[in-house]
């Protein structure tokens, strides 16, 4: 059987995701609260929107497979409760990319409020990448500005590190 075709985007967000997470755990507290202009907010307060909406996107596509963090447990997690739900997610992401992919099945999402947004199953798993991406890079930026090295997270180093990208440097000059 072949892989999904959005197995290594999935499989990448989590990974990625997760070594921020193991990144910024070195971090004393205050250093969590970094905000930089432009951004989300702090560090810890990026780290908990994203894997919020993660799980939030993934109780929507996978029909409920798991429940969405409401607000007052996102805004109490601490660096390993993030870590535990990202890690939760991995498989159920995993078997929603297995399924059934029709980007042009509407998917509805009902809010406490009464509010709702429909959208294409395409442009939701299209948001789920982006708003991963675009928040780790945020946290790299904060990270930075603290002295950090931001960990090594593009989809090259994924690769790499799962054995799905192999260098073969140029053959040597001959004499």
């Amino acid at each position: 059987m072949s892989r999904p075709i959005l197995a290594d985007a999935f499989g990448h967000h989590i990974w990625a995701t997760l070594r921020v997470i193991d990144a910024c755990a070195a971090l004393p507290p205050e250093q969590l609260q970094t905000t930089v202009p432009g951004t989300f907010g702090s560090i810890l307060d990026t780290l908990r929107h994203l894997v919020g909406a993660d799980r939030s996107y993934l109780a929507l596509l996978s029909g409920g497979a798991v429940d969405r963090i409401d607000d007052a447990t996102e805004e109490a997690m601490d660096l390993p409760a993030l870590r535990a739900a990202l890690v939760e997610n991995g498989p159920v992401w995993a078997t929603v990319v297995t399924g059934d992919l029709d980007p042009d099945k509407m998917l509805t999402r009902y809010r406490e409020d009464g509010a709702s947004s429909s959208a294409p199953l395409g442009i939701r798993l299209a948001q789920v990448i982006h708003h991963g991406t675009d928040h780790r890079s945020q946290i790299a930026t904060a990270l930075t500005t603290l002295g950090v090295t931001p960990p090594e997270i593009d989809v090259w180093d994924f690769a790499f590190t799962q054995g799905r990208l192999v260098d073969v440097a140029p053959p040597s000059p001959t004499a």
